[in-house]
């Protein structure tokens, strides 16, 4: 997994909803929220995973969450 990567999933309200994936060495850490331009982003969690269940959970965040790799939101 490169050291960061987006996925987001728009919304109806015209926002986003986004999952960004952090490599730190041996662990991911995954930052889960939203944004509404031009309201700041909202962090709804924050969790720490392994490179393998990060890699597992992007997965299916893409093939189940409707989520697709983005550019950075912000």
């Amino acid at each position: 997994m490169p050291t960061h990567h987006w996925l987001v999933r728009p919304r109806r309200d015209g926002g986003s909803d986004y999952v960004h994936f952090l490599s730190r060495q041996e662990t991911v850490e995954v930052l889960e929220g939203c944004h509404l331009p031009p309201q700041m982003p909202l962090l709804k969690s924050r969790h720490w995973l392994a490179a393998t269940e990060a890699e597992a959970r992007c997965r299916d965040l893409q093939e189940k969450g409707g989520y697709q790799s983005s550019d950075p939101l912000f």
